[in-house]
């Protein structure tokens, strides 16, 4: 989700509650301790030179139960974050612990919005070899004996 639809959301009155893709809710005392702009500029597996750019929600929720973040003071830390910080309308990455510090894409679901699990991957797979289908071998052909180094039989 960018930084834009996450603001409009918002605006039209999803509910500021988070939760993991399991069903688990983040606690409603959470605070929003960093809004960010991330910039990462790296070099694939394959040599290829990449730049990335995201916005950074890091939550935290600490004993005072009684925290509520409003959608009224998050939109004015986004505000200020603009100002002062030029947030681009990029993607949106959470950072929250759970049994290690997670990052999340962000999506808005039903009943407010979902901190969906991210995965890496290889960037450059035609660099790593990496077949894209799996080879398929007749069985019949590995038992005669005949598998040689190299031959993609083992």
């Amino acid at each position: 989700m960018k930084l834009s639809e996450f603001k409009n959301a918002i605006q039209s009155g999803a509910p500021l509650t988070f939760a993991l893709e399991d069903g688990s809710m983040v606690p409603a005392h959470y605070h929003l301790t960093e809004i960010g702009r991330i910039s990462k500029n790296f070099i694939d597996c394959g040599g290829t030179q990449r730049n990335e750019e995201k916005i950074s929600f890091q939550l935290w929720f600490e004993q005072d139960t009684d925290h509520r973040l409003t959608s009224e003071k998050l939109l004015k830390i986004i505000k200020i974050g603009e100002e002062k910080i030029e947030f681009p309308d990029v993607e949106i990455e959470v950072e929250y612990q759970n049994t290690t510090i997670g990052k999340y894409s962000l999506q808005l679901g039903e009943f407010g919005f979902i901190l969906a699990n991210s995965q890496t991957a290889c960037l450059a797979l035609d660099s790593c070899g990496i077949p894209n289908t799996k080879v398929k071998k007749q069985l019949i052909s590995l038992a005669s004996g005949s598998c040689e180094p190299n031959s993609g039989c083992c």
